[in-house]
């Protein structure tokens, strides 16, 4: 029996020896005493996986009761239940024992619950009163409600409250209540990719690509600095105008069409014709029913026999695309959900993002692009706002939302943005007026061609 006593010590000894390569700025979480540890900034900081690792060790060296919070849980999975999971993994922590709802080390009886806050009032928030360590995870969700049941509740002589977020806005709760005025029994902490020596390789990449191309999105992603009101704006005015300035003649890029079905009585169903760099033209109708729209798809794809044509199937879409489809144009038309999952699930929080942003990118690149000049266009494009999820992604604020201050539907923006759903092979060129192949005598007599062939 003490033989096994001397094994049990020595092994709870030793393995604090595996947190080692805990970055330094992180150090404070295991080694400070402090009521309140908050830590904010970027993506690729290390934020996460520090708190992780640090309570695990922590767990082994002497019994705790910690509970992982949030604002919202639906289910163990909204938690940091996998992520603490896959870090015993990663380390070989056999000790820890996993359960469907929570984690205990079987040697010094530390627990890990997982709780939301959203859930919690005055009564069933006792259960946490002696919470050890409390780990308030994507704190920039928390409301002020919610932090002023659970400050108190977190009585516990000696208990901390440990808090991660990236910043959302500049009157983040949490922000404004703890990190902007800390008293000497908090610590704040900023840290960013470029404090980490951990991050990997692609995400600096990744960073500094986003440096380049949007110096915004890399200080709110990358910097953690918050979205300030002047900056929630996702397409600027100035972009969209110098569009509007003719100056291609024709491409020889492949046709895609783009195609918002209008989902109630005052939306309209669009078309959006682009050709590469150029957006030629939009047809907009009212009032029509799933039969007229596919009839005037139908004739589009079998006139101008577009590479692809990619339309909204949510409402009113899907009977479009069943009967488009049903006429055998399945290899030209491609259906969408504005909803659904991006292509690059790591960047967007949904294909709605993925794509406007695809044309944010598009109207600000070389070679310069072309729009119709067209103000319900550009009203369009710029009255979309953006922010960011819990997990830093693009996201785009709600159709209605942007219908109220609009007064309709952005529907010629969604046709457009519906051009970019998918990669086209594009090896075109814009014909482009005074590169030197058209002069200007040209550029007006075939504009005037063109729009006869219209």
């Amino acid at each position: 029996m003490n033989d096994t006593k001397k094994r049990v010590k020595k092994f709870v000894k030793k393995e604090p020896e595996l947190k080692i390569e805990i970055a330094e700025v992180f150090r404070p979480l295991l080694s400070e005493a402090r009521r309140i540890k908050f830590y904010y900034g970027g993506r690729g900081g290390g934020k996460s996986y520090a708190f992780a690792d640090s309570l695990l060790l922590l767990g082994r060296q002497k019994k705790l009761f910690i509970a992982c919070l949030r604002e919202i849980q639906d289910s163990i999975k909204d938690s940091v239940y996998k992520l603490l999971c896959d870090r015993i993994s990663a380390w070989g922590l056999n000790d820890y024992k996993i359960f469907e709802n929570k984690i205990e080390n079987t040697v010094t009886k530390t627990r890990f619950v997982f709780k939301g806050l959203r859930d919690q009032d005055v009564n069933n928030i006792k259960s946490l009163e002696g919470v050890d360590i409390a780990w308030i995870e994507e704190a920039q969700t928390i409301t002020r409600k919610s932090w002023n049941i659970l400050n108190p509740t977190i009585r516990k002589d000696g208990s901390e409250i440990w808090i991660s977020m990236n910043r959302e806005e500049e009157n983040d709760p949490l922000w404004v209540l703890v990190g902007s005025k800390p008293d000497e029994r908090t610590l704040v902490c900023k840290v960013n990719y470029c404090d980490n020596p951990f991050c990997p390789e692609e995400l600096k990449l990744q960073a500094e690509k986003c440096r380049r191309e949007n110096p915004e999105d890399y200080k709110h992603i990358w910097l953690g600095e918050p979205i300030r009101q002047g900056d929630y704006k996702l397409i600027s005015s100035v972009s969209v105008r110098n569009a509007f300035v003719s100056k291609i003649l024709s491409s020889t890029s492949p046709l895609v069409v783009g195609l918002d079905i209008a989902r109630f009585g005052d939306d309209q169903t669009s078309f959006c014709f682009r050709r590469g760099r150029w957006c030629m033209r939009f047809e907009s109708y009212r009032k029509l029913d799933n039969v007229e729209v596919a009839n005037l798809a139908t004739n589009i794809i079998r006139s101008q026999k577009p590479h692809r044509l990619f339309m909204d199937v949510g409402g009113q879409g899907a009977g479009v695309y069943d009967i488009l489809k049903d006429r055998g144009f399945g290899e030209i038309i491609r259906g969408v959900y504005f909803g659904e999952k991006a292509l690059n699930e790591e960047r967007y929080s949904n294909r709605r993002a993925e794509m406007w942003d695809e044309v944010r990118q598009w109207l600000s690149s070389k070679p310069e692009v072309q729009l119709p000049a067209d103000e319900e266009l550009l009203d369009d494009l710029t009255s979309v706002n953006k922010k960011y999820d819990r997990r830093g992604r693009l996201q785009l604020e709600e159709k209605d939302e942007v219908k109220k201050r609009l007064g309709r539907s952005p529907d010629k923006g969604d046709a457009l943005a519906l051009t970019f759903a998918e990669p086209v092979y594009d090896d075109g060129e814009p014909q482009i007026y005074g590169n030197g192949r058209l002069t200007y005598e040209d550029l007006f007599n075939n504009t005037a061609k063109r729009s006869n062939e219209w």
